[in-house]
Parts: structure tokens; C-alpha cells; sequence
């Protein structure tokens, strides 16, 4: 049994935290310390409980000793591994990144990686991760880093900027959503059921606007599968998990229209969920109305559903704290625990991964963070060459990148000008005027500079 320590900053989280656990807990072969590290102490205390619960059910077979520290250093000091999910502000920040701008006409469906949302969150977020950079270099420097929180690629850019010897990388879990989407399209096509880890997919771009270039089941060629699928299933539209029009119950459902329109335009297959593709595309191609945004068949998902999803779960996460509700097991569908196994050196694995561009992606600039394939194995993760994109779409995903390290660079310098450039250059605010696009800008600020006003001089530059 290998003995290992896990920081867990964002410990005491509502959603993620529970997977993690889960995970854990069903992990042969490593056992140890998951250190538990958030602002919000007594919810990393609850997760605690629940931990030590876990510990003493049947099908538990890692033990691991739960353990809260109100300073970061104790949780980090001598981490082997540090997972990082955390929200960057609270609801209140995310009521206005995701509708402030909507009295633009400016719709977002999730609003927390690019669009004036994006932005805005980035703008909280990256200071917090310079911190988190550092304390990693005082307190466990050869640690490697799992990071999950979005904006994906600005974290992980943060991260390798502040501390360029981190081992770092993020995880993203919508490519795994595209492949079963794909396994679905074998099944309808061929009549051949398999699960995704069956199925070979190359996989690159950026966090949330990827895209598959070749996927494969053993000779079967999965691309040329879609023509005659989308020609059944366009109108309808096909979510692999249920109905189609599944959406219209969970916000975080959506029936695949966008990406398979988007197939049709460019003859490669996006990998992202339709919610997130959308908002790094002109407003006016699927975020232009309620009536458009319906007719693809997503969801906008709105803060006051989140905050009473929030809710739902504390109340939840309570009662199996106290013990007043079991705790069942399942199979996770994260591959978190399975990288960690990799780097460890008990398997090899091969898998999406988001990392600074050392040449993987030749149609991005060297520096940036981008997604493709890696190699998970013996303390190494290696980024594969991805296979490029045609011009058409290389162009659209050039442009988001771009746009994020200008952002990034300005957060850095903490220059709300240069911020400002790549704000009225989100896709999404294409239809704005620049003075439009200034004066939603100056309000999305105001409406956050709680979490802003430590790290930006905001009042000279609403008042110039």
C-alpha cells in the first residue's frame, strides 16, 4: 500500500469534494492523508465527517485520514499531490459576471471561462492563484498540481507563470461527455456498444472550445459515422444520457445540436458540451435571444439555480455528516484518482490534459495553455502532439486564446486598460459598440470590486 498526502484546496466544497471522496475511497493500492484547506473551515470540517464515515463502509477499501488545517502551509507542507477546486469569489460576484450583461442583449450559458463573465471571474481568480503558486513553492515544490476550477486555462497559465518548476495541470471532464456522445453515434451507426475508454479520440485546443481531429474504435473511423447521424438526429436533436430534450430539466444537459451543426460547418467534431462552445462564438450564431438559444435546444444556467442547487446539497452533505443519511458508493466517471495512480507509477494512462503549449499544439502560440492528450506515467505527464485544425477553426480557437493571454497579461500587470482590450474582444460582445462594451464593463466591476479592490485601483479608472 503506498502511503500518500493529498491537499485538497477548496476542501470544504458541496460538489466536487463529495466525487473526490468517492474516489478515494475505492483507490487500491494508496492510502494516507487528504489535508483539507478552505476559507470556509466549518464546510471542510463537514467534508471531514463525511470522510470518516466513508472510512467504515463495507465496500470501502482505501482508508485515508481526514484531517482540516485552518492555514494553507500545514495543509500543503509535504503534499505529494495538491487537487485545487475552489469558486473565485461567491454567488453574489457570479449573479453579475452571468447576468449584468443580459441588459446588453448579451446572453451566457455558463459564463465562467470566456465572455464578459470570464473575464470578470479571471479578474478574481488569478490573484488568488498567484498566491496559491507561491505557498505551493514554499511548502511542497515537487508536488504535482491537479487543478479543476475554471477558468481552466488563465489557472493553470497563473500557476506556471508564478512558479515555472510546478508540475501542473488541469482536468477538464467535458471531452469524457463528447466520447460518450461518440460511443452513442457507434451504437445508432454500427449496433457496437463500448464504453468511452474504448474509443481513441485526439483532442486538441483550448479548456471548454476543444476539438476532435480523429477518433476511432479499433478500424471503425468514427467522424465518418456522423454524416448520416446528424442527418437523423440534427433536428431532433441526441443527448447520450436521455431524451433530447433533457435540458429542459437540468440546465446542464443540452441536446447536442450546436456541436453537431458546428460538424457540418467545419468537418471536425467539437469536444465540449454545447454551453460552453457556444460562448466563444459570436453572440448572434446561438446566444443571440431566448427564441435562438431554444431552437438549439441548451440551457442558460442561471445563479438562482445554482444557489438552490447549492442548497439542496448542503442540506444534503449535512445529513450524511451527522449520520442521518447513508452514504452509498458508485463508479465515478472522474479519472482524477487514475492520473494519480498513473504518476505513481501503477498503471500508464492516456488522457485530456491542460498544459503550457511547448509545441503540442502548433496552431497556438508557444506559452499558452492548451488541451490535448497526454501520458500519464512514473512521475511524468507528457503532452502528445495534437494533429491540427483546419484554418477555419483554427482561426476561431486562435482568436479566444489570444484573447486570453492579453487578459492574463493584464491581470498580471494589473493594468484594467489592457483588461479592457480583451474584454470588448469577447466574441459574444461583438454586437456592442466599444463604448457599450466600456460602460458594461465599468458596471461588471462595480457590481464585484469587493474581491477586485485589494488588487486594482478601481475607482481612477472609473472615474477617467
Amino acid at each position: 500500500m503506498k502511503k500518500i498526502k493529498i491537499a485538497y484546496i477548496g476542501g470544504g466544497s458541496k460538489e466536487w469534494a463529495k466525487v473526490f471522496l468517492n474516489d478515494l475511497a475505492q483507490a487500491k493500492g494508496i492510502s494516507g492523508e487528504l489535508a483539507l484547506y478552505d476559507i470556509d473551515l466549518e464546510a471542510a470540517k463537514r467534508n471531514q465527517k463525511i470522510g470518516q464515515r466513508i472510512n467504515k463502509l463495507e465496500k470501502t477499501v482505501s482508508q485515508w485520514d481526514y484531517q482540516v488545517y485552518e492555514k494553507i502551509g500545514g495543509a500543503l507542507i509535504n503534499a505529494d499531490f495538491v487537487a485545487i477546486s475552489i469558486l473565485p469569489g461567491t454567488f453574489d460576484e457570479m449573479m453579475s459576471d452571468v447576468h449584468a450583461p443580459e441588459t446588453y442583449g448579451i446572453y451566457q450559458s455558463v459564463g465562467d471561462t470566456v465572455g464578459p463573465g470570464g473575464v470578470i471571474r479571471s479578474m478574481r481568480t488569478v490573484p488568488i492563484f498567484e498566491f496559491f503558486a507561491q505557498k505551493i513553492k514554499e511548502y511542497c515544490p515537487n508536488a504535482w498540481v491537479l487543478n479543476f476550477t475554471n477558468p481552466m486555462t488563465i489557472c493553470v497559465k497563473t500557476l506556471y507563470d508564478v512558479f515555472p518548476e510546478i508540475k501542473a495541470f488541469g482536468c477538464c471532464h467535458e471531452v469524457f461527455h463528447t466520447q460518450d456522445f461518440l460511443c452513442k453515434v457507434l451504437e445508432e451507426e454500427k449496433g457496437i456498444k463500448v464504453h468511452r475508454n474504448e474509443i481513441y479520440t485526439d483532442v486538441t485546443g483550448i479548456n471548454h472550445f476543444t476539438w476532435f481531429t480523429k477518433a476511432k474504435y479499433q478500424d471503425i473511423d468514427l467522424l465518418k459515422l456522423l454524416p448520416s447521424f446528424t442527418d437523423k438526429c440534427f433536428e431532433t436533436g441526441f443527448n447520450e444520457n436521455g431524451s433530447p430534450d433533457l435540458y429542459l430539466e437540468s440546465p446542464f444537459a443540452q441536446a447536442n445540436r450546436v456541436k453537431m451543426d458546428l460538424y457540418k460547418q467545419y468537418g471536425i467534431l467539437p469536444a465540449a458540451g454545447d454551453r460552453h462552445l457556444v460562448e466563444f462564438l459570436n453572440h448572434n450564431w446561438y446566444l443571440k435571444d431566448k427564441k435562438t438559444i431554444d431552437y438549439w435546444k441548451f440551457a442558460l444556467t442561471t445563479v438562482d439555480f445554482r444557489i438552490e442547487l447549492r442548497e439542496k446539497r448542503i442540506k444534503e452533505l449535512q445529513l450524511e455528516a451527522e449520520g442521518k443519511k447513508d452514504i452509498n458508493l458508485y463508479t465515478s466517471d472522474e479519472e482524477a484518482i487514475e492520473l494519480i495512480k498513473a504518476i505513481l507509477g501503477f498503471n500508464q494512462k492516456v488522457s485530456n490534459v491542460n498544459m503550457v503549449n511547448l509545441g503540442q499544439v502548433k496552431d497556438l502560440p508557444i506559452g499558452s495553455v492548451v488541451e490535448t492528450n497526454a501520458v500519464f506515467t512514473n512521475d511524468q505527464v507528457i503532452p502528445l502532439i495534437a494533429k491540427p485544425l483546419p484554418v477555419s477553426v483554427k482561426n476561431l480557437v486562435l482568436r479566444n486564446a489570444n484573447n486570453i493571454e492579453t487578459l492574463y497579461e493584464g491581470i498580471k500587470k494589473r493594468d484594467l486598460n489592457q483588461i479592457f482590450e480583451s474584454f470588448m474582444n469577447q466574441p459574444l460582445l461583438d454586437g456592442l459598440t466599444i463604448v457599450e462594451a466600456e460602460m458594461l464593463f465599468k458596471e461588471m466591476i462595480e457590481n464585484t470590486r469587493t474581491y477586485l479592490d485589494q488588487y486594482f485601483n478601481i475607482d481612477q479608472y472609473l472615474n477617467n
